[in-house]
């Protein structure tokens, strides 16, 4: 008789229970996770009434695995840039649920009697919410496109960061029974330097691979390349000691940059569902009826805790980062469960016998039940918020409002802070560039050297010359690359502020040379070291010019790269309008140019020269593809497409300068102000164009806010009304006046900001 092995047994039954429990729910339309959960109940070992699975390990890996190519998918549908959007709220609203559920986890611990121990790791459990489960109930829903999921999402991402600085700091107070601040501090920085190195990396070298290898690429071959890239991410991030989980999210957010993003996710979907469909399945199994029955009242106190603790504690974060209550409320009630990272934590305090033994079982069960309630609190967020409005005072409601939008008007722009800013981003990426060299060199190159070329001193020398034939560039970068040329044009304007600016070039050079040194002290005496630093300092101002056009070319390949998909959809979009053999040219707005304040549909460029606007990059912020109303400011970079004879024109075009501005007149004082339209402004009644605002003050109504409601850029047939509260980019003294009866003594003041 054939000896069939366990393993394909388990999986047989495995999958035909959730087959059939799910064909169940489908007919009773019913979320599937619930399904899943409930077939490996009755194949687990605690119900015997159906075939029962023999080998529950080997399915704990399988389930492993699925969440691995969940999370993988995650990274693919939500890339870095999109997280960044939501970054600062996600971000918010994550540390606020967690510091409240820890809260409540430790004292809730304590009011039912358990150790200290017991109620610390309790707060660590219920603070983590499930992935895996809040993704699969928004694809069933069928809300994971709307706002409130992109939010969601982000949380989750802040939130599996900080579970694994939470499972460091666990560790530390399991076994030294004390808070270790060094420790923790040494993990979160860990923890940046390896994101920030793999996705400069992954942007830097997975697309250009992709690209090279497109003609070659089958959909079979592409499968297994991704997963192959994910399983080798997971690998990394595992031995450097981060979750798997994480690496599975980095590569999928990487590969989310590149143009064969769509069809990755279309080939991987069949191995997403399988395997998760498999750790639905082992959540199931780990639930112990007789558990369930003996810790009864702890495991409802808990869930009550975890719906209400963290729907109350996820929507505070959330209003207080500025989202609505809409929103705040969606994406509290979608978050009110826990999942996996909290078994890792159960887990952990049982392996270090620091916990009892009923916590684990609790944790499946509080997380298997509200895992039932999570697809029934995602529907039913936007009945209840609908409930909670109409019962909420109109002046709470017009406080939410107002609080919400005074969070996301028009800042004043400071100069200074955005040098700094660019200073701070400039000197961190090039710093962790050049660690991740010198220590690539220490531990790999030169033993390599060493063991197969020649030891000794040659070894040395040998290693030193490639290692900084490869950090050359970035060193010129950190310590001569302008940073921000817009604003630190500004700034030396002011001739106060000159030196602060100098200092800030001058640490440039002694960072770079600060890493030239702390290379050669790994190999040379300190005073060798010392002098060859000094030398390769010459060589980069000598280098210069190279260095440059270097660097420039490594800068060109990552951007490119990073907006891939967006240049390409930018000319799917415009396949119809310009010739076939338009290529991507991009042009830096001059200050003085004649197209600044001006939008795409006034500029015409169209119909003037039969090009498009594909692209404009302003700052951080990447706008694609641009609307007909977006306006063109100094220093915007953007991509048009069109073709080697419109080049010139274009290019005239825009470093024409203003006709009206005369050389050697004195400069106006720009301001940004804000005012209030009253029932005694002159602007009550008329439209932008009516009103005459652009020319009597010289200036640009760039936004206005009516009644909560936001309008950037708004049209010139846009009618002011009384409450309107408006933003205007012009002249101080000329807005000044105009802002005289507009202003309601006594409650409303101009807000300005020079810019």
């Amino acid at each position: 008789m054939i000896h069939l092995p366990h393993l394909v047994v388990d999986l047989g039954l495995i999958l035909g229970a959730a087959g059939i429990i799910t064909l169940l729910f489908k007919k009773l339309k019913q979320p599937l996770v619930l399904g899943y959960i409930l077939a490996g109940l009755l194949v687990g070992p605690h119900f015997t009434l159906f075939p029962t699975i023999s080998d529950i390990e080997n399915v704990k890996v399988w389930a492993e695995i699925g969440v691995i190519f969940l999370l993988f998918s995650l990274g693919l549908e939500f890339s870095f840039k999109k997280l960044v959007k939501v970054g600062g709220s996600a971000g918010i609203s994550a540390v606020v649920e967690v510091i409240v559920m820890l809260f409540l986890g430790y004292v809730t611990g304590q009011i039912m009697g358990w150790s200290t121990m017991d109620s610390i790791f309790l707060g660590g459990i219920l603070s983590i919410s499930s992935t895996t489960i809040i993704i699969r109930a928004f694809e069933e829903l069928g809300v994971k496109n709307q706002a409130f999921a992109r939010l969601v999402f982000g949380i989750l991402v802040v939130e599996d960061l900080v579970a694994i600085l939470l499972l460091v700091l666990l560790s530390t107070l399991a076994i030294s029974q004390q808070f270790a601040g060094g420790e923790m501090a040494w993990s979160v920085g860990k923890l940046s330097f390896f994101l920030i190195l793999w996705f400069l990396a992954g942007i830097f070298l997975i697309p250009t691979f992709l690209k090279k290898t497109k003609k070659l690429m089958s959909n079979e071959t592409l499968l297994i390349v991704s997963l192959g890239l994910c399983l080798c991410m997971v690998i990394l991030a595992t031995k450097v000691g981060f979750s798997p989980a994480l690496g599975a999210f980095i590569m999928g957010s990487i590969l989310a940059e590149t143009t064969s993003a769509e069809k990755i996710e279309h080939l991987t979907q069949g191995v997403k569902d399988l395997f998760g469909a498999i750790f639905f399945v082992s959540v199931g199994m780990l639930i112990e009826p007789q558990m369930l029955l003996t810790y009864a009242g702890p495991i409802a106190i808990l869930i009550v805790v975890t719906i209400v603790g963290k729907t109350f504690s996820t929507g505070l974060g959330a209003l207080l980062s500025g989202q609505s209550l809409k929103q705040s409320l969606q994406a509290g009630m979608s978050l009110a469960q826990i999942g996996e990272f909290s078994f890792i934590i159960a887990t952990l305090g049982m392996t270090l016998k620091v916990t009892s033994d009923f916590l684990y079982p609790i944790a499946v069960a509080v997380s298997a039940l509200t895992t039932f309630t999570t697809p029934y609190m995602i529907r039913y967020a936007e009945p209840f918020y609908n409930w909670v409005e109409k019962r909420l005072p109109n002046r709470w409601k017009r406080k939410l409002v107002r609080y919400s939008s005074g969070t996301q008007t028009i800042h004043k722009e400071n100069d200074w802070r955005d040098m700094l800013q660019s200073y701070g981003i400039h000197v961190v990426v090039f710093s962790v560039i050049l660690i991740a060299i010198i220590v690539l060199s220490s531990n790999f190159l030169a033993p390599f050297i060493a063991k197969h070329i020649t030891n000794g001193m040659t070894g040395t020398v040998i290693t030193s010359v490639i290692t900084f034939a490869i950090m050359a560039p970035f060193l010129w970068a950190l310590s001569l690359r302008p940073v921000n040329k817009q604003a630190r044009g500004k700034i030396w304007l002011n001739k106060l502020h000159r030196a602060p600016l100098l200092m800030l070039d001058i640490s440039r050079i002694v960072f770079a040379i600060f890493f030239i040194g702390f290379f050669l002290d790994r190999f040379y005496s300190t005073k060798t070291a010392i002098i060859v630093s000094a030398l390769i300092a010459l060589a980069l101002l000598l280098l210069n010019k190279r260095l440059q056009k270097l660097y420039n070319q490594i800068e060109e390949r990552f951007m490119l790269n990073l907006n891939a998909r967006e240049i390409q959809a930018a000319k799917k979009a415009h396949h119809n309008i310009t010739p076939w053999d338009a290529h991507l040219t991009t042009f830096t707005v001059p200050a003085e140019s004649d197209a600044v304040g001006r939008t795409l549909i006034e500029m015409q460029l169209r119909e003037k020269f039969g090009a498009n606007v594909a692209m404009i990059e302003r700052g951080n912020l990447v706008i694609m593809p641009p609307s007909r109303d977006e306006r063109l400011f100094p220093g915007d970079r953007i991509s048009v497409i069109s073709t080697d004879d419109q080049l010139p024109a274009i290019q005239n075009f825009l470093e024409v300068p203003v006709a009206s501005q005369k050389v050697g007149a004195p400069k106006e004082d720009i301001t940004l102000e804000h005012f209030k339209v009253t029932d005694r402004s002159p602007l009550l009644g008329k439209t932008i164009r009516e009103s005459g605002v652009r020319e009597t003050t010289q200036g640009l109504i760039v936004g206005i806010e009516r009644r909560g409601h936001r309008l950037l850029n708004p049209e010139s047939t846009f009618i002011f009304e009384e409450g309107d509260h408006v933003w205007i980019v012009g002249s101080k003294a000329k807005i000044k006046q105009l802002t005289r009866n507009d202003v309601d003594p006594g409650k409303e003041k101009p807000v300005t900001a020079t810019t």
